[in-house]
């Protein structure tokens, strides 16, 4: 089974005031749910994890993608370059932050070498041990 990815990344948004910011964040990737990726970020008091649909990602780089708690759309940043808005909702609050679209490009490619489109499988022994803590035979 191939190892999981992962790749530090810096988000932008802004904060209550309307000043650009920097938020730390990880992205992973883990084969063994190959239809999501993982974004990590937050402070000191705590983090925040979200799974995003690799495919809204990948959409979102070009087009409008997503509905509901997740939308990312192309943009371009304060530089004059690409970037990907995502914007993440929650009952507790919402954020808009921006990504490189070239870092978050080359996070993709490396998930798609792993495992590439319309290969995505989850191995369901795996996923009932997992749920189980049991052995399958």
């Amino acid at each position: 089974m191939p190892r999981r990815l992962s790749q530090d990344v810096t988000l932008q948004c802004l904060d209550a005031r309307g000043r650009s910011i920097d938020l730390p964040a990880l992205l992973a990737y883990d084969p063994t749910d190959p239809w999501a990726v993982e974004f990590t970020f937050g402070r000191p008091s705590g983090t925040v994890r979200w799974l995003i649909g690799r495919d809204l990602l990948l959409s979102g780089m070009t087009d409008p993608a997503g509905e509901g708690d997740v939308l990312a759309w192309p943009s371009i940043d304060e530089y004059g370059r690409a970037a990907v808005v995502l914007e993440f909702s929650s009952p507790h609050g919402r954020l808009v932050t921006q990504l490189s679209t070239r870092d978050l490009g080359s996070f993709l490619t490396r998930t798609l070498t792993v495992v590439p489109r319309g290969e995505e499988r989850i191995d369901l022994d795996l996923l009932v041990e997992s749920l189980t803590g049991s052995q399958t035979q």
